[in-house]
């Protein structure tokens, strides 16, 4: 019995799409191939391995064990007949993509030999080792693989609603990115103000705020109106990203644009009717009105993990239900048969796409080293990455780990400088790598 070889890295795919094209020649590169990953050497067991999720971690780790085990019975519970690619939804927003470009089914990514439960959990027991669904059926579990996700709460913001998104000036990537750009489309061609920015606590691609505002600014620029547009920021703390290199070009770039930046502005109430929005500051509530505002809600781990024992009970990440999980194992520290990837994790990073990649192979090698009868062995560096899109046609590859180091995959992007090639990446070949991903490829 072995553990499975690694399949080929994303640095490798990417390194690869993107020398072809642009044109370089990468020295020791062996062509790119997503063909199957075959293991070396497969685990052998009858353990029933339950993934609750089919988002991107839920799915790859679907197709992962499924190969890198025999005889395992493997079930992944998930609602949805529909994968959509989350990633994208920035590009939605502002007019850059259209929908359906996004939309995938599920189907055609989980493998002929799970069995997939058409339902969601409403409830987790690990300490019977079952989960129950929302129509009470039992599964019962040897091992439990936590991969929610999470979801957004727009009513912590009085008076905002999920139905407002595309209403009364109101948009969110988050909540609806279709139905975002045409009122922010609206906004560039009529004119006013427009408010940005981003609320407390963890938030999956939290770059994402930052992208919205650069590219609406863009299409405006395209549009010939921004001279009729007031954009404003308001930043939940002082600092406008927790990577100090990345802070000072996004300060600088603001700045240059014409932003006006406000610090320690937290949005905590919304009037749709007199377009209006209120602020919790250091010197008290301030209300500002707004042609279009850009609504970032906050987000909070699914309620039946934050009302199972599997969630933190104290600390930073117990009040929103984050998943508990040792931060370099992934592994659930007081029920040892529990691990957890994506976004319901409450770790100190990790609520991207390109963070899965790096969580997948973590939870795949450590969940069949404890089968085996070991301990886990693989470590999560915390690895995040977005493109951080300053305008149509250039972005900076934005990557780096828990302690906020630069983790560069592409030697020959500099990721501090902006350039096509990371939009590059962006459109043409992240989406590709997303779906290798999924189907364990990659």
């Amino acid at each position: 019995m072995g553990l499975p070889a690694i399949c080929p890295s994303r640095r490798r795919f990417l390194t690869a799409g993107a020398a072809s094209a642009a044109g370089l020649a990468v020295p020791g590169l062996a062509p790119l191939t997503t063909a199957s990953c075959a293991a070396a050497a497969t685990v052998d067991t009858n353990a029933r391995l339950v993934i609750v999720g089919g988002g991107s971690a839920g799915t790859s780790l679907a197709n992962r064990l499924t190969r890198a085990t025999r005889g395992a019975r493997i079930t992944i519970v998930d609602p949805s007949g529909t994968h959509r690619y989350q990633p994208g939804d920035t590009l939605v927003a502002t007019g850059v993509w259209e929908p359906q470009q996004l939309l995938r089914p599920q189907a055609a990514f989980l493998p002929d030999a799970v069995t997939w439960v058409r339902e969601a959990v409403a409830a987790f027991d690990p300490e019977t080792n079952r989960v129950v669904t929302e129509t009470g059926r039992a599964i019962t579990y040897d091992f439990l693989i936590v991969a929610t996700g999470l979801i957004f709460e727009f009513e912590r913001i009085e008076g905002m609603e999920p139905d407002l998104i595309g209403r009364e000036g109101i948009g969110s990537v988050y909540g609806n990115a279709a139905a975002t750009w045409p009122v922010l489309r609206e906004f560039i061609q009529t004119g006013g103000v427009g408010l940005f920015g981003r609320p407390p606590g963890e938030l999956k691609c939290a770059g994402a705020p930052l992208k919205v505002t650069f590219l609406a600014i863009d299409q405006a620029q395209r549009a010939g109106t921004r001279d009729r547009l007031d954009f404003i920021f308001n930043a939940e703390s002082d600092r406008l990203f927790s990577v100090p290199v990345y802070h000072d070009f996004v300060e600088q770039r603001l700045g240059e644009l014409g932003v006006t930046v406000n610090r320690s502005f937290v949005l905590t109430g919304i009037d749709p009717g007199a377009r209006t929005a209120t602020y919790r500051t250091p010197a008290g509530p301030v209300t500002l009105g707004y042609d279009f505002i850009h609504v970032v809600p906050p987000m909070v781990a699914p309620r039946p993990v934050r009302d199972s024992p599997l969630a933190w009970q104290e600390g930073r990440y117990a009040e929103d239900g984050w998943l508990e999980a040792d931060p370099d194992t992934l592994r659930h520290p007081r029920y040892p048969n529990v691990f957890g990837a994506g976004d319901v994790l409450g770790v100190p990073r990790g609520k991207t796409a390109a963070s899965v990649k790096a969580q997948v192979p973590v939870v795949t090698e450590n969940l069949l080293s404890v089968i085996a009868g070991g301990e886990p062995t693989a470590r999560f560096n915390g690895y995040t990455s977005c493109p951080l899109i300053t305008r149509i046609g250039a972005a900076l590859l934005v990557e780096f780990d828990y302690d906020g180091n630069l983790t560069p995959t592409l030697p020959f992007v500099d990721p501090t400088r902006e350039s096509w090639l990371p939009w590059l990446l962006k459109t043409r070949f992240l989406q590709p790598t997303y779906y290798a991903m999924l189907r364990g490829h990659v």
